[in-house]
């Protein structure tokens, strides 16, 4: 289940509500009891490398098969 962040603007107080996606923009009260909340954007650091997809073979330029190359028949 996804975790949404919140800031309440009557203490400050900053914090976190595992709920489904459906209620993401439901209200929220802070841990004090306080209504008057708002929901935080959050941002995801992704790491790590990407390498680019192998290209497609070209229409009808041999691909391998047997010998290496569209001599086969």
């Amino acid at each position: 289940m996804p975790r949404y962040e919140y800031r309440c603007r009557t203490c400050g107080d900053t914090f976190e509500l595992s709920r489904p996606m459906a209620e993401s923009s439901a209200p929220a009260n802070c841990p004090q009891g306080h209504d008057d909340t708002v929901k935080l954007l959050s941002t995801v650091a992704v790491g790590g490398t990407a390498s680019a997809p192998a290209p497609a073979p070209k229409a009808g330029g041999g691909g391998g098969g047997c010998c290496g190359g569209g001599c086969c028949g």
